[in-house]
């Protein structure tokens, strides 16, 4: 029988493992009890640190659930950001909210530059109270009032009226050493009263800066020249600008430029206009868009069709990109000339430049379409409207009772009540005022007579509808010079 011989294993005999993974090693029993003995001392040391951490951790949970309601602990940077935001876009409200949550943090810190943003808000929101009581609270927490505090507050009055106050506050500084009035409060406070025509507050004032040695700045004298030539006073604009220009060191910019060309396009001043224009341009003033606006409104309501056209060329031929108020300012001035022709073919323009038209935009068309007895372009108009993303005003709806009630088309006239009501829009005096007029010259005296009922009847639910809707197209008006 034949012997098979075993081969040799080339790697070393197993040993036998522990399950920590170390060699089994024979101890001794003394040893074992020794280890045994160790490892029990090791494990209740580890129980302890871990009771410990977790009483730490509760404990945090407790102080932060205190704080901050039943939330925890925010991080600093979404909150600021968030209440960035809501101040950039003038929600004073929400600002407050997230600032309510910004202070309840544990990692919050009085901050005066946050206070100032907040001020700031509250003044532009018609909100002086909540000013003031924002104040108070950046005082009581530990924040130095300064100059721009200070000048935050005086704004939030002086921009809702509250003069008595705005002046009251400006002696306190002037009182203190530290928060001394510079050219920006003064600035602020002029420009405030020359918003309601208090010029002789504003006299008074620059009298008070000159006592002082505070020389006015570029803002200072474009806020006057703004303003004298808004209201007329042709004399004192021409006269500002000249001291403007003879100071030296207040640099005349576009702004100060585009309110000179307004002052005198406005009134019918061509000339005057073209002639500052020119000495701007000398004096290396660039235009931009506004400026050109400025000048097509202008030449627009003084009929020189000629010039305008010459602008709009000049603004083609150096890429001058178009903005909604140039489109509102030619759509309005050839829809007065009646060139309804070279209107739409700017409406189709400024759809072909994805421009959204608003209720300026529509309201040039139908005055026009209405003045041209075009009752089926107005049609047209309506027809754009329910397929476009516009939102309406009394304004609009005011116009377009005027064209249909001049067009003597008095089904369509009435039936604009209707689509004012399914768009939520109530009807003013004007309205009314507008439809009995059309009636009585259409020799309706009838329903004249039973609008005019319907009339004092609005009036006596709603008195102070009318002024409300009167305000609110003068604001939309003052705020967009194509209108």
């Amino acid at each position: 029988m034949a012997s098979f011989s075993v081969p040799i294993n080339p790697l070393p005999p197993p040993v036998n493992r522990r399950p920590d993974g170390k060699p089994e090693i024979s101890l001794t029993a003394k040893e074992r009890d020794e280890e045994k003995r160790r490892e029990k001392v090791n494990r209740k040391i580890a129980s302890q640190k871990a009771t410990s951490m977790k009483l730490r951790s509760e404990a945090t949970k407790a102080v932060i659930g205190d704080k901050s309601g039943p939330s925890n602990s925010k991080e600093p940077l979404p909150l600021l950001e968030n209440l960035r935001a809501h101040i950039a876009a003038l929600r004073w409200e929400s600002a407050l909210n997230v600032f309510d949550q910004l202070r309840e943090q544990l990692w919050y810190r009085p901050d005066s530059d946050i206070y100032i943003k907040l001020i700031v808000v509250l003044g532009k929101c018609k909100q002086p109270e909540k000013a003031h009581s924002l104040f108070q609270a950046m005082i009581s927490e530990g924040c130095g009032v300064n100059r721009e505090s200070y000048t935050a507050l005086l704004s939030a009055y002086s921009r809702n009226g509250l003069f008595d106050k705005a002046f009251s506050l400006l002696e306190e500084m002037k009182n203190s050493l530290d928060c001394k009035p510079d050219v920006h409060t003064y600035s602020i406070l002029i420009k405030s009263c020359v918003q309601v025509s208090a010029f002789d507050k504003v006299d008074s004032l620059l009298s008070v800066m000159a006592s002082q040695g505070i020389k006015p700045n570029t803002v200072t004298y474009s806020t006057l020249i703004d303003a004298y030539g808004k209201t007329r006073k042709f004399a004192k604009m021409e006269a500002t600008l000249g001291e403007m220009l003879r100071e030296g060191q207040c640099e005349h910019d576009v702004w100060t430029m585009n309110s000179t060309l307004r002052a005198f396009g406005s009134s019918g001043q061509i000339e005057t206009m073209e002639k500052y224009y020119d000495k701007f341009q000398c004096a290396g003033i660039q235009p931009t868009i506004e400026t050109f606006n400025v000048l097509l409104d202008s030449y627009g309501k003084a009929g020189s069709y000629e010039k305008l056209c010459a602008v709009m060329e000049y603004m083609q031929k150096y890429y001058f990109s178009w903005t909604l108020v140039t489109y509102n300012i030619v759509l309005e001035a050839f829809g007065r000339a009646g060139n309804l022709k070279q209107m739409e073919l700017l409406f189709r323009s400024m759809r072909s430049d994805r421009i959204k038209p608003n209720c300026v935009t529509l309201c040039s068309l139908v005055r026009a379409y209405g003045k041209a007895r075009k009752a089926e372009k107005i049609l047209g108009v309506l027809h754009f409207i329910e397929n476009a993303d516009v939102m309406l005003d009394i304004v609009f709806f005011n116009c377009l009772v005027h064209a249909y009630g001049k067009m003597g088309c008095f089904v369509e006239m009435k039936g604009v009540l209707e689509m004012m009501e399914r768009k939520g829009c109530k009807a003013d005096g004007i309205t009314y005022r507008t439809m009995i007029k059309a009636y009585k010259k259409g020799g309706m005296n009838s329903h004249a007579k039973e609008l005019k009922g319907s009339f004092a009847s609005v009036q006596k639910s709603s008195p102070g509808l009318e002024r409300q809707n009167l305000q609110h197209s003068v604001s939309r008006f003052d705020s967009n010079p194509a209108s």
